[in-house]
């Protein structure tokens, strides 16, 4: 039987692509043996306001480890929950599910706040996030797949494809992202099929405050759609490499 991996970086409470495109998986592997990167998803997220879009924030150590890996980032102030729960009460309390969801996300986000890296803290979350929105899949960190030398001593691609086959993958789907640097011949070697994920056609939902605003966290959708949000991952057409994906 085909089986499929989604092989990526962890990332803070992400956009509804990212659970579409870990919907389409047998498994997800969190890729967070890799370095770091600041300023970018792992540890933010966009939501909106009455101003626009803001990013809920968690704050990590990282000044002057440019080398650290995402699972070795440690969260300096506990306290990020908190200040992110007052900003969605604040920003969402007029949101059509917001009495129906809040409570769950906020005591989930509570708990989150008790781990004390970043890598824990996101893969809790998507845990949690992924069978309110019908996602049945198992996660793991890719430390628990391979083990570190492996990890380490081949190059990016080789990595991925070395992954994918050690959870016996037929399929490896990817954002479209990635196409810019992939090398197929590593996954070609292992008779692992490459595919990209379209992250175009997504319907709009209802949102407080005026315009659509588009790829803002999961959030956003889950406290405006509630027990809807799942049918707003799915669009007329998910394509990768000519392929429609279900």
């Amino acid at each position: 039987m085909a089986r499929t991996v989604v092989i990526t970086q962890s990332n803070y409470i992400p956009w509804r692509g990212y659970f579409d495109l870990i919907r389409q998986a047998d498994e997800l592997i969190l890729l967070d043996s890799v370095q770091y990167t600041r300023r970018d998803w792992r540890n933010r997220n966009r939501i909106k306001t009455p101003g626009g879009p803001q990013w809920l924030t968690i704050p990590v150590g990282s000044k002057g480890a440019y080398a650290q890996t995402i699972d070795a980032t440690a969260i300096f102030d506990p306290s990020w929950a908190e200040s992110h729960v007052r900003a969605l009460e604040q920003n969402y309390r007029r949101a059509a599910n917001f009495d129906a969801v809040a409570p769950w996300l906020f005591d989930l986000l509570r708990q989150a706040a008790g781990r004390a890296l970043l890598s824990q803290v996101n893969r809790f979350l998507l845990e949690a996030l992924c069978p309110r929105l019908g996602i049945q899949v198992p996660i793991r960190f890719d430390r628990e797949v391979l083990p570190d030398m492996d990890l380490t001593s081949i190059d990016a691609s080789e990595r991925l494809a070395v992954l994918a086959s050690a959870v016996k993958a037929s399929r490896y789907i990817s954002g479209p992202a990635a196409q810019a640097y992939l090398d197929y011949r590593p996954f070609q070697q292992r008779g692992i099929a490459v595919q990209w994920m379209d992250y175009s056609g997504y319907r709009n939902y209802p949102q407080c405050w005026g315009v659509f605003i588009p790829n803002l966290s999961i959030v956003d959708l889950l406290l405006n759609c509630g027990d809807d949000a799942a049918s707003y991952l799915s669009r007329d057409a998910a394509i990768t490499n000519g392929q429609e994906l279900a």
